[in-house]
């Protein structure tokens, strides 16, 4: 035998290596493919498409809402020729795509059909992923549209017709991920994961619409998306919870027999709520070690893994940032033996007691939550919402008293200046004539299309809708019409309306240093009394950035301290928040926007305020900004500006009410002297 023959039959086995993939996509559908082009050149082995927030939330690129949004944190997707021109050269008979899409889910798997269509590619040959999980949208990231039930119902329609017509395709990732980024405990994210997919799974076996010897098929197709944090035994031991209990659910609630229908299939992006803007390059560790959560235990590994960059708690990443988190997974996958054995921790007694002790947790809350009527009842009723914000309070309550050590934040805080984050180009930003392109292309479509075809295939649509049909195929016919993503949301919101989802902030709850929380509070009572009324503090979010824990810890804690907190939920229009404000009586306005559309929400909050004879009103920004817009910032009159690294929330509210009482007293002064400029300023400190 030739020593190259023995070399190979010497080999072990490997197993395949998961899905390997980067979550991608910002400024236009062009650029985007560009980007998805070099990823798979570079060996990435699947898509993830990251979708603008106007696309997410199903408005085109021209809505009032969606200004200053376009392309900001993901592709905008118009119509047809947005998603053609997105995958255009990339065969989709050959490609598993995963698509972070919830509430328009029906509609971009639409548009995704029709490409497949034109391709010349069968319906039947498409793999990949919609997450549509509208649940833990309410939850945590607030891309939803339509009230729960039908909601429902949508995601419904898309397991239903997938089943059949798309076999390979998942039509729903059950999101714990989002859960966990707004604060969730293991057990609770293994609990409120699991009590969304018995609610679809409910849903879709009572809606009549796949037969009784089908319904395994479904459930088998049915896949998970979750995150894995920095505590990464409790992880792998979250995820091995997760099998087992997903196993138990299928087979006795369902009664699944064939084993391969009741596997717990996920994909993972490690946590991002732990990145810190401090010392950002110590990511990179973070990053590592939460993937051997999901890939260490071979029982429990995940089919798909996508890494966030090092740099995105700074801002946008740039291509060789993506690049470096992918160049770790095949080093984990290519590189070492990992995938030559079984698995690491089968029968090893703390990995089972800790398994054990996660899934009684989890069984414990699932109880509770079928007491209440399952998971619609309790996301209707602010009970998940609000154990959310509370668990969320604890956690960063941990961090501002030391308790928990972050490094680089609360400890070991001494550092060198580092050369990655040095130079102009350190982030990706994104060119603010990109939104201006769009739209441009978007009328020149709407000119362009067949308007009679695109009025009848909406009908229709609209019919299938009122009358409880399936939408899927109407929605695909609206697609090859033209059709736009606003159009169709459009025609579904005057079906089944708009929702407003609780926003969890309802009971306060004590965290921090109890001592510094009582200092706050008679500094409140102090300023209180110098206004003449209790001091009030609306807490806005304008725009259509979801991302709430930010808006909902200050409200927390700045309800603790005492002060009257405005706080309305999420999308609002700056004209909206500036008028609430005045309506209101509000003595400081609280934005807080992650979704790289700062600058020009900010502006027009401000402008606005002044036009109506209300500069005088503070307003602080918080959220994910970087130190050249902060320069921004602050010339268009911003008082202060707050972003990750603020991480001591008394601190902040003590320097929000320093601020009141700082302007509250200038106003004085001004109006004693008989003089004043009634558009006045929103503070230059």
């Amino acid at each position: 035998m030739s020593m190259e023959k023995k070399r190979n039959a010497a080999k072990p086995e490997r197993d395949r290596p998961w899905l390997i993939r980067t979550y991608a996509g910002h400024s236009s559908a062009q650029a985007s493919n560009a980007l998805y082009r070099q990823n798979l050149a570079k060996g990435q082995t699947g898509l993830s498409v990251a979708f603008d927030l106007p696309t997410q939330t199903g408005y085109d690129s021209d809505h009032v809402l969606a200004r200053g949004e376009v392309g900001k944190v993901g592709v905008p997707v118009s119509h047809l020729g947005d998603m053609m021109t997105l995958f255009d050269g990339i065969p989709l008979d050959q490609m598993n795509t995963s698509m972070t899409i919830n509430a328009p889910a029906a509609w971009l798997l639409s548009l995704y059909i029709a490409v497949a269509e034109k391709q010349g590619t069968a319906r039947a040959s498409l793999q990949g992923t919609t997450q549509n999980d509208i649940i833990k949208e309410y939850l945590s990231r607030g891309t939803y549209i339509f009230p729960p039930a039908p909601s429902l119902k949508l995601i419904t329609d898309v397991a239903a017709f997938t089943y059949r017509e798309v076999p390979k395709w998942n039509p729903m990732n059950v999101c714990s991920y989002h859960l966990q980024e707004a604060g969730a405990t293991a057990e609770q994210e293994l609990a409120y994961a699991l009590a969304t997919a018995i609610a679809v799974l409910d849903a879709v076996r009572d809606s009549g619409q796949v037969p009784e010897e089908d319904f395994a098929k479904v459930v088998g197709r049915i896949s998970f998306f979750v995150n894995a944090g920095i505590r990464f035994v409790t992880e792998i031991c979250k995820m091995r919870a997760f099998c087992e209990l997903w196993d138990e659910i299928t087979r006795d609630r369902y009664g699944i027999e064939d084993a391969k229908y009741r596997r717990f299939r996920y994909g993972v992006q490690v946590n991002s709520l732990g990145l810190t803007e401090q010392q950002p390059e110590n990511n990179v560790y973070r990053i590592l070690i939460e993937m051997l959560a999901v890939v260490l235990s071979k029982n429990a590994r995940a089919r798909a893994v996508q890494l966030p960059a090092w740099n995105e708690a700074l801002g946008l990443p740039r291509p060789w940032d993506q690049q470096w988190s992918l160049r770790l997974q095949q080093i984990m996958a290519y590189e070492t033996d990992l995938l030559e054995y079984e698995d690491l921790f089968d029968g090893n007694p703390a990995i089972e007691r800790k398994v054990g002790a996660l899934k009684e947790g989890a069984r414990a809350e699932l109880a509770k939550i079928d007491e209440m009527g399952g998971a619609i009842a309790a996301v209707d009723c602010g009970y998940m919402k609000q154990e959310l914000v509370r668990s969320n309070a604890l956690r960063l309550a941990d961090i501002e008293s030391g308790l928990t050590k972050v490094i680089g934040v609360n400890a070991f805080t001494e550092t060198e200046p580092s050369p990655l984050t040095s130079g102009e180009k350190s982030i990706l930003t994104v060119d603010d004539m990109a939104e201006q392109d769009q739209i441009e292309k978007l009328k020149a479509w709407r000119s362009e299309r067949n308007q009679a075809e695109v009025d009848a295939t909406l009908t229709d649509l609209k019919s299938a809708a009122s009358e409880g049909r399936n939408i899927m195929e109407s929605s695909i016919a609206c697609a090859h019409a033209g059709v736009t993503t606003g159009e169709w949301s459009e025609t579904l919101r005057e079906v089944f309306g708009e929702y407003r989802a609780p926003t969890g902030i309802t009971s306060m709850i004590m965290t921090g240093d109890a001592e510094n929380l009582q200092d706050l509070r008679k500094r409140v009572d102090e300023v209180s009394d110098k206004l003449g009324e209790r001091m009030k503090m609306l807490v806005g979010k304008p725009g259509l950035d979801g991302h709430s824990n930010g808006a909902e810890q200050i409200a927390v804690k700045a309800g603790e301290a005492g002060i009257e907190v405005l706080y309305e939920g999420i999308r609002w229009t700056p004209e909206e928040l500036v008028r609430n404000a005045i309506e209101d009586g509000a003595h400081v306005i609280g934005l807080s926007i992650l979704s790289g559309s700062h600058v020009p929400l900010v502006r027009e909050v401000v402008n606005g305020l002044r036009a109506q004879g209300a500069g005088h009103i503070p307003v602080v920004v918080g959220g994910i900004i970087p130190e050249s817009d902060m320069l921004v910032l602050r010339q268009m009159g911003v008082s202060a500006v707050y972003t990750p690294k603020d991480y001591q929330l008394a601190k902040v509210i003590s320097e929000i009410v320093d601020l009141v009482d700082r302007k509250s007293s200038d106003k004085t002064a001004v109006s004693s002297n008989g003089a004043g400029d009634a558009h006045g300023d929103a503070a230059l400190y």
